[in-house]
């Protein structure tokens, strides 16, 4: 049974930083990209950051780069976002998803972990 367990959400000043971490089991992800999205309340989902199992090629949405950054550790199986700079818009649950490399199916999704920015 293939599980994503997201981790490290919470309540943090503007200006502040978190680090999520998303835990994968289940099955070797080697033919994936993982991927953090996020959703706000009211709004759609939207992707925020995506990195290849195999190379750790990285792509960011125009609205966190510079100021995220993610990164997998293969032995652990794990996942992270490293968010700094955090504002006020960020507020939002995030999800880890795993998306089959080079095509639009994202058969596993994380339940998601809520990150709170005050202003």
């Amino acid at each position: 049974q293939v599980q994503l367990v997201e981790s490290g959400g919470g309540l943090v000043q503007a200006g502040g930083s978190l680090r999520l971490s998303c835990s994968a089991s289940g099955r070797t992800f080697s033919a994936y990209t993982m991927n953090w999205f996020r959703q706000a309340p009211g709004k759609e989902r939207e992707f925020v950051a995506g990195i290849t199992w195999i190379g750790g090629s990285t792509r960011y949405a125009d609205s966190v780069k510079d100021r995220f950054t993610i990164s997998r550790d293969n032995v652990k199986n794990t996942l992270y976002l490293q968010m700094n700079s955090l504002k006020p818009e960020d507020t939002a649950v995030y999800y880890c998803a795993a998306q089959l490399t080079g095509t639009l199916s994202f058969p596993y999704w994380g339940q998601g972990t809520q990150v709170t920015v005050s202003s």
